[in-house]
């Protein structure tokens, strides 16, 4: 991916996908769940319904992948908890940046949780969750705090499930960040380039964020929300001394608005829109770089009177629970999968 961006022949992050690409397979149904493309809110959908019969109205998850096609595990859900799973293909950077992600998953969510549409595929308004993985957990925690926000929706949502999500970009030097520098599948640098070309593909954003130099002065108020030694376990900052955050001049802020939003940070909202939150299954890698957000995440949730269910996989890494089919299938991701399923069978 250096090679080709470096000598212009591609985009880093084209690169990347073609990765993913490799994974993307047609809508096709089989003996237990009908697979169909279509639309919601003008966005692109895969939508999984269960072949068998519902017993009542069924649950949903509207799945927001980590930025590939995740359809052996949306076959799973759907399947094994008899649920309505919509996958959405939001938009990705580049050449699309932040917002336009959040308003494509925001705006598929708020369109599935109508009552019409709810009816039409015989859903359980009281049974509706969102869930994701990395980038994906990221929306799925920025779309469970907006709707709370929005008039407009009637209907909430019952539960979160937040896979090994990215959930701020203030602190690029949290202890995972150090701890998993350079450890596959997502090391440091790689993740400040995703963070980077989220919010913009200008050069000296990313060169800001790689030293960690790119968040003003003036957003001091907000740094106690990502405080790592307040909000961390003392296993995890024992072997790391808290630093002063290297402030930066407000350019940087005033160009890219998304470096303080919680549309793209949700680590930065207040404690009164987090004690409002549905019920969440967090689930953090060891050695992973975002281990410390959905560590940190966790604490302020039931800091916020939030019931939090929080899986730490010690022996896992990032991208670990999309190991599930082919070459690179590992019982890890069996595992991780098997526990977000376990937790949602009782708690959707």
């Amino acid at each position: 991916s250096e090679a080709a961006d470096v000598l212009g022949l591609m985009h880093y992050m084209e690169v990347l996908r073609l990765f993913t690409a490799v994974e993307l397979v047609p809508a096709t149904s089989d003996e237990n769940v009908t697979v169909t493309d279509t639309e919601f809110s003008s966005v692109p959908v895969r939508l999984y319904l269960p072949r068998r019969a519902p017993g009542g109205l069924r649950r949903a998850v509207l799945y927001f992948h980590g930025g590939g096609c995740y359809d052996f595990m949306a076959r799973r859900i759907s399947n094994e908890l008899n649920a309505v799973v919509v996958s959405v293909n939001y938009r990705l950077a580049p050449p699309h940046h932040f917002p336009v992600q959040f308003e494509d998953v925001y705006s598929v969510t708020k369109f599935f949780l109508q009552s019409k549409v709810l009816s039409q595929y015989g859903v359980d308004p009281a049974r509706v969750c969102v869930a994701g993985d990395s980038a994906g957990g990221n929306l799925a925690a920025a779309v469970a705090q907006q709707l709370l926000e929005d008039p407009e929706v009637q209907t909430q949502l019952r539960a979160q499930v937040l896979i090994y999500p990215a959930l701020q970009a203030l602190d690029l030097e949290l202890p995972s960040y150090r701890d998993n520098a350079h450890k596959p599948v997502l090391p440091r640098s790689l993740m400040v380039r995703f963070w980077s070309e989220y919010l913009s593909s200008e050069p000296a954003l990313r060169e800001a964020m790689a030293s960690n130099r790119h968040v003003p002065a003036q957003a001091s108020e907000l740094w106690h929300f990502v405080n790592w030694s307040v909000w961390l376990p003392e296993h995890v900052t024992r072997a790391h001394r808290p630093g002063t955050p290297a402030w930066a001049g407000e350019e940087l802020a005033r160009r890219h608005p998304g470096l303080l939003d919680p549309r793209a940070s949700p680590l930065l909202a207040t404690e009164a829109r987090l004690r409002r939150l549905p019920p969440a299954l967090v689930l953090t890698c060891e050695h992973d770089v975002l281990r410390d957000d959905g560590l940190m995440y966790v604490g302020r949730l039931r800091a916020a009177g939030v019931p939090v269910t929080h899986h730490h996989a010690r022996d896992a890494f990032h991208g670990a629970i999309t190991f599930l089919a082919g070459p690179l299938e590992l019982a890890l991701g069996h595992r991780l999968l098997n526990t977000c399923l376990g937790w949602l069978q009782e708690n959707l």
